[in-house]
C-alpha cells in the first residue's frame, strides 16, 4: 500500500494540509439551530464586560459607536460561522481571516484581554484546511503580541496570549480528528456500496454461467426427445431424455439456491461429464479427456467455469460438428469446428476474464483459420521463492 493511501485520513501528506477537509459540507459543522444558543453562552464572558465598559463612558460619540459595532459584528460572525461551511474554500478563508482581523481590531480599540482572539482562531481551524488555519492563526497571535508590546501590556497579558495559542492548538487537533472520522464514515459508506455492487456482479455472473449452461442443455435434450417421438416414435428413449431433463431442472434449481447463498462450487470432473452429455444430446462429436489428474487442484474450479461457458457457447452459436478439449497442469483449451469467423465479447467471456484475473490467469479466444473458435485459459505458476543459502558448519574444534 502506498504511503498516501496509508495516511489518507491524517496530516501525513501535503494534500491533507491544503485540501478542503469536508467531504460533505452541507452536512458538516455545528448544528445551525442549536449553535446560536450555545454561541451566545460562550460569548457572554466577552460581551458583558465590554458592553459595561462602553456603557460606562460619559459620552456616546462616533468612536464609541464604532467600537460597539466592531464588538458585535465580531460576536455575530462567531454565531453565524456554521452557515459558512457549505461555501467555497475562498469564501471560508476570507470569512475566517476577516474574523481574526475583527478580533485584533477589538483588542486594539478596547484594550481588552487578548483572550478574545480565541473566537476567531477557533473558527479558522474548523472552517479551513490545516495549512491555512496554521498560517492565519499564527499571524493573528503574532500581531496580537505586537499590539500588547505597543500598549506596554505584554508582560501583564502574555499569559492570556499563551492560553489562546494552547487552546487553539488543542482545537486544531480536535477539528482534524473530527474530519478524519467524517472521512472514514464516507469511506465506509463507499465500501458498503462497493460490497453490494460486487455481490450483485457475483450473483449475476454465477447465474449467467449456471442458467446459460443448464437451460441450453435442457433445451437440447427436450428437442432431442421431440425429434425421437416425431421421427421414430421411440417412446422409451424419449422418456429417458425427459427424465434427464427433469434431473437437470432439479439440479439447476439446487444450484441457483446455492449460488444465492454462495455455497456452490464447480467441479471440473462434473463439468466434463455434463459437457459430454450435452454435446451427445446435440449430436456433436466430443473429444474430451477421461480424467483431470494432470490439472493442478487449485485451478480445477476456475477451469470448470471456463469449460462450462465454452461448451454452452458451442451449443448455442457455433453450428459445430466436433469439439475438442485439452487439459494441462495450468491450462485448458476448448476448440470447435463451427462457423464462427470472429470473437464477439459478451457477458460470458467477460465473466470468465474476471474469474481468471482473480487468480492471476489469462483468457484468450480466437477464430480458427477454417472456422470455429479456440478458447484457451492459462494460469501461470507462482515464481518459486529463492532458497536460503546453506551455511556450512565447521567442527567445534576448528580445522584439523
Amino acid at each position: 500500500m502506498a504511503k498516501s493511501e496509508r495516511h489518507a485520513f491524517g496530516l501525513n501528506n501535503k494534500e491533507a494540509w491544503w485540501a478542503d477537509p469536508l467531504p460533505d459540507p452541507e452536512n458538516n459543522g455545528p448544528d445551525r439551530v442549536r449553535w446560536p444558543i450555545m454561541g451566545v453562552v460562550f460569548l457572554l464572558p466577552f460581551l458583558i464586560p465590554v458592553t459595561r465598559s462602553l456603557a460606562a463612558r460619559p459620552e456616546v460619540d462616533a468612536g464609541v459607536v464604532l467600537i460597539g459595532v466592531l464588538v458585535y459584528v465580531y460576536a455575530l460572525c462567531y454565531l453565524l460561522f456554521p452557515f459558512v461551511f457549505p461555501r467555497t474554500l475562498r469564501v471560508k478563508l476570507g470569512f475566517g481571516a476577516g474574523m481574526n482581523l475583527l478580533g485584533l481590531g477589538v483588542v486594539a480599540a478596547t484594550s481588552a484581554s487578548p483572550f478574545i482572539l480565541l473566537y476567531g482562531t477557533a473558527v479558522m481551524v474548523f472552517l479551513t484546511p490545516a495549512a491555512w488555519a496554521v498560517i492565519v492563526d499564527l499571524a493573528t497571535l503574532l500581531i496580537g503580541a505586537l499590539l500588547l508590546v505597543a500598549e506596554g501590556k505584554f508582560l501583564d497579558d502574555y499569559g492570556d496570549l499563551i492560553t489562546v495559542g494552547s487552546v487553539t492548538l488543542a482545537m486544531f487537533f480536535m477539528a482534524n480528528l473530527i474530519r478524519a472520522v467524517r472521512r472514514l464514515e464516507v469511506a465506509n459508506k463507499e465500501i458498503a456500496t462497493l460490497a453490494v455492487t460486487n455481490e450483485r456482479q457475483r450473483v449475476a455472473r454465477d447465474l449467467h454461467d449456471l442458467l446459460g449452461h443448464s437451460l441450453t442443455t435442457i433445451t437440447v435434450k427436450a428437442g432431442l426427445a421431440r425429434r425421437v417421438l416425431e421421427s421414430a416414435g421411440d417412446i422409451p428413449r424419449a422418456v429417458e431424455e425427459i427424465r434427464e431433463v427433469e434431473s437437470l431442472t432439479r439440479s439447476a434449481l439446487s444450484d441457483v439456491r446455492a449460488t444465492v447463498s454462495e455455497y456452490r462450487e464447480v467441479s471440473l470432473p462434473a463439468e466434463l461429464a455434463g459437457a459430454r452429455a450435452a454435446l451427445r444430446a446435440a449430436e456433436i462429436d466430443a473429444d474430451l479427456p477421461h480424467a483431470v489428474d494432470n490439472v493442478r487442484p487449485e485451478f480445477q474450479t476456475t477451469f470448470g467455469y471456463v469449460l462450462r461457458e465454452a461448451v454452452t457457447n458451442v451449443l448455442r452459436h457455433s453450428g459445430a460438428k466436433l469439439v475438442k478439449v485439452r487439459l494441462g497442469d495450468t491450462w485448458l483449451e476448448v476448440e470447435d469446428d463451427g462457423t464462427a469467423t470472429g470473437v464477439v465479447p459478451g457477458n460470458g467471456l467477460r465473466g470468465l476474464t474476471e474469474r481468471l484475473d482473480a487468480v492471476g490467469g489469462t483468457l484468450r479466444a480466437s477464430a480458427r483459420p477454417g472456422g470455429g473458435l479456440l478458447v484457451r485459459a492459462e494460469v501461470p505458476l507462482p515464481e518459486p521463492r529463492a532458497a536460503a543459502p546453506a551455511v556450512r558448519a565447521e567442527p567445534a574444534g576448528g580445522l584439523a
